[in-house]
């Protein structure tokens, strides 16, 4: 619960949970890029990190979430947290923009410059310039691209609706409509589980029924590291307003101050803009 006219600015005591947090990142880059390279010991780090992990979030938020409803947070200390989830945001805008970047140089830069006269003479006589692509001489395993229909349209539906039922609950929040709200968020984490197990399926699909793999070239590289990226941000995002669900239900947050309610619906909404450029970008053209 905010207090707006605290005559201070709240500052924490030391905390054990940065460094944790740390220790599940190098655990989780590690484990990860193990994985991706085979070695056995991948799954084992990927799992430790996901234990620290939540661990630390469990712990931590908890631990903010009794400064806030003590009453321990200020105005100001409202405005720092509105210009943190910012500019986090603003840092997830670039990381999905360095993956679009690397499709667009991929596909409109260099596939071109390679199927060029001149520089097939020297590289790849026999490449042929169009997307996607095998490689010259049947590099890649030859596979199938994956179309917008039908279960990326029904998950844009899906991300869609779900904001309008967060929107939604944001509304019934502001009203102090507090069983509104519930199902307002109870409907949107629904959905997002919806669409993660759409999502599963395509995926299932893809490798078994295509041969569209991580591996299949540039295509399957950015392929699914767009929509495996956008469906992790999914699940986080899922998982905070799930828990924002659960403060909602115990009475937390008031007509007024709901801060943490509007960064969960920040997140939410970056992610269905992401989804849509993604759903232009990859499935359509």
């Amino acid at each position: 619960m905010m207090r707006a006219n605290a005559p201070y600015y709240f500052v924490p005591g030391l905390s054990q949970w940065p460094v944790l947090g740390a220790v599940a990142m190098f655990f989780f880059v590690l484990g990860m890029s193990q994985w991706v390279n085979g070695a056995a010991s991948g799954p084992y780090l990927f799992a430790l990190s996901m234990a620290i992990l939540i661990y630390v979030l469990t712990g931590w938020f908890k631990h903010v979430v009794g400064e806030s409803e003590s009453g321990q947070y200020s105005a100001r200390v409202d405005v720092s947290f509105r210009w943190s989830m910012g500019w986090f945001i603003f840092s997830e805008v670039m990381f999905f923009a360095a993956f679009f970047g690397a499709l667009f140089y991929a596909r409109q830069i260099a596939m071109p410059w390679l199927g060029d006269l001149n520089n097939k003479a020297f590289l790849w006589p026999d490449f042929t310039a169009h997307w996607p692509n095998t490689g010259p001489a049947g590099t890649v395993d030859a596979f199938q691209t994956m179309g917008p229909w039908p279960i990326p349209t029904i998950n844009t539906a899906l991300l869609l609706t779900s904001g309008l039922t967060l929107t939604w609950a944001h509304h019934a929040l502001i009203a102090n409509k507090r069983s509104q709200l519930v199902l307002g968020l109870a409907l949107t984490v629904l959905l997002g589980a919806i669409f993660m197990g759409f999502q599963a399926y395509e995926y299932i699909h893809a490798y078994r029924d295509l041969n569209l793999k991580l591996t299949s070239g540039i295509f399957g590289s950015t392929f699914f590291m767009l929509t495996g990226f956008h469906g992790f941000h999914v699940t986080i995002g899922a998982i905070m307003l799930f828990f924002i669900m659960i403060r909602c239900i115990k009475g937390h947050f008031t007509p007024q101050n709901h801060f943490a309610f509007e960064a969960a619906a920040w997140y939410w909404h970056f992610v269905d803009v992401v989804w849509l450029g993604l759903y232009v970008v990859v499935y359509w053209l």
